[in-house]
């Protein structure tokens, strides 16, 4: 397992996950909710956002006002002028370094996520508050490694969590 220091780039990762841990189906996100969008964009605007090349796709475009950094093996990956490729989340978060970025996040999808919880300094996660069917999971939070540091939000939907490495 490799384990990286943030140094100066907080690395935040940045999840809504349904009760049962379902952040997907079939490469799109099994719900809509508006506030959380909302509060997505709010916090990354101005960041770079690291995401899977299946992420991006699914989303279609590079996100206003944000560095999109994909993650992928094929080299040749046809992109965006303003969107970069990065065969690894080591080489993002290196770029992210080098660009003296005070933070990034780290947004999804499965694979993704659960090669970058030993990096990340804190995990920023939408609780969905029912269950949802899918096929792509977010890992489960060790709470012998993270700890709640404060809710955000709480309401009928979801609650927002802040997580730091203990």
């Amino acid at each position: 397992m490799i384990t990286v220091s943030g140094g100066n780039l907080k690395i935040i990762i940045i999840a809504a996950v349904s009760a049962n841990f379902v952040i997907g189906n079939d490469e799109k996100i099994p719900w809509h909710s508006s506030e959380d969008f909302k509060h997505f964009k709010k916090t990354t605007l101005g960041f770079p956002l690291i995401m899977g090349r299946k992420t991006f796709e699914s989303i279609g475009k590079p996100l206003p006002g944000r560095e999109t950094l994909i993650i992928s093996s094929n080299s040749n990956y046809n992109v965006p002028e303003n969107v970069k490729v990065f065969p690894t989340i080591i080489n993002a978060l290196d770029y992210c370094r080098s660009k003296k970025s005070e933070k990034v996040f780290i947004c999804g999808g499965g694979t993704i996520y659960k090669n970058s919880m030993n990096l990340a300094d804190e995990l920023l996660i939408t609780e969905m508050k029912f269950n949802a069917k899918g096929n792509i999971y977010f890992p489960k939070i060790n709470k012998d490694i993270w700890n709640v540091q404060e809710v955000l939000a709480d309401n009928e939907e979801f609650k927002i969590v802040n997580y730091k490495k203990k």
